[in-house]
């Protein structure tokens, strides 16, 4: 009952996504964590520039194209997002822009300099490796080593100490 409970109030929280976790988790073929755990995503216009205009030769574009629960919204703060473009790109800067406009529950983000940016303004960051450490936890995918490997695989850079780190959280040996 608690665990359904707890489910609900997921839903319902606002979720702004940069967009690196929407490519690199359709890349993987592990879109489907995102409306799984939040149910519907926030994005500004520039993200979805990046993920679908300029990524339109990729092959993970029609995953992103489908998915119903991307939702865009124009960034009305266009002050803030020419602050932040000094020092981020214009999506990363438009996602944060975006959920401090509307009060985001968390912020979905990647990039370390976003993400200090991002603490800044003290919004509640996650991305794409904490979305699957997630769901390693939640018994939704069965290794995160496997997954972090093919997170990999698809371009996206992670130190190896946090990759020691998220195993030994997730519970799992980094040799096995």
């Amino acid at each position: 009952m608690m665990k359904h409970h707890a489910r609900k109030i997921l839903l319902m929280l606002k979720i702004v996504s940069n967009s690196t976790p929407i490519i690199h988790l359709a890349k993987m073929n592990h879109l489907w964590l995102l409306k799984d755990y939040f149910h519907n995503i926030i994005i500004p216009e520039m993200v979805y520039q990046e993920c679908i205009v300029e990524g339109y030769q990729r092959d993970e574009i029609q995953l992103i194209k489908q998915a119903d629960f991307l939702n865009i919204v124009a960034v009305k703060n266009t002050n803030m997002v020419k602050l932040l473009k000094a020092d981020l790109d214009a999506g990363e800067a438009e996602a944060i822009a975006l959920a401090k406009e509307i009060n985001s529950d968390w912020i979905l983000l990647d990039d370390s300099d976003a993400r200090v940016k991002a603490r800044l303004l003290e919004l509640k960051i996650t991305g794409t490796a904490g979305i699957l450490l997630r769901a390693r936890l939640d018994h939704k995918i069965p290794s995160l080593k496997n997954a972090l490997e093919n997170l990999k695989k698809t371009g996206f850079r992670i130190c190896e100490t946090l990759v020691s780190r998220l195993l030994k959280e997730a519970q799992e040996s980094i040799t096995t």
